[in-house]
């Protein structure tokens, strides 16, 4: 291959955000580090490090490794192969995919639902290609890089509101075009923080200024509600509280992908308009087959929701007790706050040393000052593992000046 050596010609890539070279000098980068096997009760196998609790899955009800999911990948790979014949709009679809959407439909008490290949896509596709100039999308400061992307890609005016600021957001809805359509958009859960949208507030608002709204639900599927239905059945309202539900297939869901559920009309024209629908690979057979299913687990087995409710009070009430700060989380998603970049990769070292998988996470992803530790308990947690992880931060917190 011939290289352009010419000194004149700019650097490929950009300067990097964050100096990683200067924590791996350190020992202090633990990113992308591989996980070697799946254990029982939240620990797995790393490179490197042997056998670790993991703390930092979104694998929120324990389900990755269930027995009749992983039954239902293996018939459908016998069944249809590993891959499909192309996109779902030509050649791509199979039976497989048409349960999947009728699934998520019923568990999410909509008309249709349309399931796209990753996740990230899902917000990009939706929300790009349903808004046009002269629109506005207002989203919450602290939505996920995915919706963030979304609003950017779509012609409309994007402005934010404050975090969970039901105020600001009245004074963005007030101030958008009146002769265009308004999109509310917000996370469920906030994947950083670990705090819940107000979604009473938030629908109220949308309807006395006619916007349609759109919620994240990738970390409240399996989390919030009794029988782990989201954030409507968390909140008591009805199912059409929500226009435009998304979710993941990647959290709870222990597969790849992501879907909108909605009403007849919007998933018609997602599956005929959105990009990321009709110009990327189906997906596999598989991963369909282990995602409808897993809501199936999530009924039949009710039980995995109060576990995880019990073990994310024993933890979050540990380090709280300890003088951690942990923000408003009262979700499964548990951030410890360490304040400067150095002490959060330091107590995420002491951790992994002390055989807990967990991970610092720093700016720009978070504020200056807000570094953490990004803990998440699962179903899958043992007391007994919950309580050591608990002790190792505290213990790592007072040595580190955290706490």
């Amino acid at each position: 291959m011939i290289r352009n050596t010419s000194p004149d010609k700019p650097a490929l890539t950009p300067p990097m955000l964050w100096d990683i070279e200067h924590y791996k000098e350190l020992g202090l980068y633990f990113y992308l580090e591989a996980t070697e096997e799946i254990l029982p009760n939240g620990r797995v196998k790393v490179v490197g490090h042997g056998e670790m609790i993991m703390l930092g899955s979104y694998s929120y009800l324990g389900l990755i490794g269930h027995p009749k999911i992983n039954a239902a990948a293996k018939a459908a790979v016998d069944k249809f192969g590993t891959g499909t014949h192309g996109v779902r709009l030509l050649a791509g679809s199979l039976t497989l995919h048409n349960e999947l959407e009728e699934r998520i439909a019923r568990f999410k008490q909509t008309e249709a639902a349309i399931a796209f290949s990753s996740g990230y896509v899902t917000n990009l596709a939706t929300i790009s290609c349903l808004l046009r100039r002269g629109d506005t999308v207002i989203s919450d400061k602290l939505n996920h890089a995915s919706i963030v992307d979304g609003c950017l890609l779509s012609q409309a005016k994007f402005v934010r509101f404050r975090h969970n600021d039901m105020e600001h957001l009245e004074k963005r809805l007030a101030e958008a075009n009146p002769k265009g359509r308004k999109l509310v958009v917000a996370d469920a859960v906030f994947s950083m923080d670990g705090d819940i949208i107000n979604l009473p507030e938030v629908v109220r608002l949308c309807r006395q200024y006619n916007a349609y709204l759109m919620i994240d639900e990738a970390h409240s599927i399996g989390v919030l509600g009794k029988t782990g239905h989201g954030i409507e059945e968390h909140f008591g309202m009805p199912p059409d509280s929500i226009d435009i539900k998304m979710g993941t297939l990647s959290k709870t869901i222990p597969s790849a992908g992501g879907y909108v559920a909605g009403n007849n009309e919007l998933i018609t024209f997602l599956k005929h308009e959105a990009r990321a629908f009709i110009f990327s690979a189906a997906i596999p057979p598989a991963s369909a087959a282990a995602a409808k299913t897993a809501f199936d687990v999530i009924e039949e087995e009710p039980w995995r929701i109060e576990k995880l409710q019990s073990n994310y009070n024993r933890f979050a009430t540990r380090l709280r007790e300890a003088g951690f700060n942990l923000l408003y989380s009262e979700t499964a998603i548990v951030p410890v706050i360490c304040g400067t970049t150095d002490r959060a990769v330091s107590l995420a070292k002491y951790c992994q040393d002390n055989g807990i998988f967990v991970q610092a996470v720093v700016s720009p992803v978070v504020p200056e000052g807000l570094a953490r530790l990004r803990a998440c308990v699962s179903a899958a947690h043992t007391p007994e593992d919950l309580d050591y992880c608990a002790d190792v931060m505290i213990e790592g917190g007072r040595k580190l000046g955290i706490i």
